[in-house]
Parts: structure tokens; C-alpha cells; sequence
């Protein structure tokens, strides 16, 4: 049994990555990618604009699960079918869900994979902890081009617990990637963090006058930093 069923046989690793709401399962083989659902779109309630019009638009997730117990089918993703579950309730259109194994290169690759041509938001889940195989914030530090610091201490900040995550936020090209624990409960936790301004950061990535979620002053080039 992985950390999250139990703590009944768990080995000293399987016990610190649970504290850190992660699990740490046996080896595993190639990544796994599917589609997700499609639900219906999330609809922006400013102007985009100086036109005065509302630009209803559809924001895109996708899902990664970074977990070698996954993978080898002796673990549920629980947490990424939390995510998909909370993402879907939120307006969010999930195009895509994927599983790797742990570890630095896979997680990489996959992660470069995901973003490419993508606008819109890569949520992990897994890895984040201090496990042996825990190493999602650094394959995350390797491939993107700016860190977002403030969507990571934000998710940090919802439990004590979070004090122990190592997850890291940042963009690769016009793609959010965010970093969340492999628990079920962890995952969703960070993510509420951050969800109310994550569209916002989204649209920043190819238009720079998205107004302010404040709707404070007219729609025109942000003066975030």
C-alpha cells in the first residue's frame, strides 16, 4: 500500500513523504498521456479591451502526475482526479491528463512536452517532497523560463504542513506551471491558493492589458512588479 492508504508497513521514505503530503512508490517505465474531459468554458467577466465588450474566452489545464506507483498501476491518482474534479468546477477546461515516473529527466521531458504550442495551466501533482525519487521542483527549475515565487509561497502558505513542500511555480512559454503535493487533500489545498489569480496570470502570458482582478482602473497594460 502507498503512503496515502495507510501507514501500516510503510517504509521511513514512504513515512516523510506522507508528512509532505507526496507518496513514494517502486520504479516505473515510460510516461502515460490521455485527454480529459471537456467541460464548459470559463467565462471572463471584464472587458479584455478599451471596447467595452466582454471577450468570453475558454482556459485550458492539463493534468501531470508524477508517480512511479501510478504508473505501474499499484496506486490510484487520486490526487490528479482531484484536481481534474476541482479544475472542472472552477470553469477550467481540462484538454489534457498525463503520468510519468519520478524523477528529474522524465518529469523534464514531459513537462516540455506538455507546454509546447499550449496556452493555459499545467498543474503537477507528486514529487515535491523529500522522498528519494522527490525531484518535480527541480525538473520544473530546468525547464521553465521565469519563476512565479509568489503562486509557490502562496500554496505554502494554506497548512503548516506546507512548510515541507519544495514545489516551485513558473512559465514556459506561454504555459503556468504550478507544482502540487501528491496527496489528494494537499494537492487541492494549494491549488485554492492561487486559483483565483491564476487566470489572471494566464492571460498576462499573450495579452498584456487583461485588466486587473480588482477591476481597479481601465483595462490597459499591468503595472504588476
Amino acid at each position: 500500500a502507498s503512503a496515502q492508504d495507510g501507514t501500516a508497513g510503510a517504509t521511513v521514505a514512504e513515512l516523510t513523504d506522507l508528512v509532505a503530503g507526496e507518496g513514494v512508490d517502486s520504479h516505473s517505465a515510460d510516461p502515460i498521456r490521455s485527454p480529459g474531459p471537456g467541460p464548459g468554458p470559463l467565462r471572463y467577466p471584464r472587458p479584455m479591451n478599451g471596447t467595452g465588450d466582454v471577450a468570453p474566452s475558454i482556459l485550458a489545464a492539463k493534468v501531470l502526475t508524477v508517480s512511479d506507483g501510478v504508473v505501474h498501476g499499484t496506486r490510484d491518482d487520486r490526487s490528479g482526479d482531484a484536481l481534474v474534479e476541482r479544475m472542472v468546477a472552477e470553469g477550467w477546461t481540462v484538454v489534457e491528463r498525463a503520468v510519468t515516473p519520478d524523477g528529474s529527466e522524465e518529469v523534464a521531458s514531459l513537462l516540455l512536452g506538455l507546454a509546447e504550442g499550449f496556452h493555459g495551466l499545467v498543474v503537477t501533482t507528486g514529487g515535491t517532497g523529500f522522498g528519494p525519487r522527490d525531484y518535480t521542483p527541480e525538473a520544473t527549475r530546468s525547464v521553465i523560463d521565469r519563476e512565479a515565487p509568489g503562486l509557490a509561497e502562496a500554496m505554502r502558505l494554506v497548512s503548516p504542513l506546507g512548510r515541507l513542500s519544495r514545489g516551485v511555480a513558473g512559465t514556459i512559454g506561454c504555459a503556468l506551471v504550478l507544482n502540487t503535493p501528491g496527496s489528494s487533500k494537499g494537492c487541492i489545498e494549494c491549488l485554492e491558493a492561487v486559483i483565483d489569480v491564476v487566470p489572471h496570470a494566464v492571460r498576462l502570458l499573450v495579452d498584456n492589458t487583461d485588466p486587473h482582478p480588482s477591476g481597479e482602473g481601465p483595462a490597459g497594460p499591468t503595472t504588476h512588479g
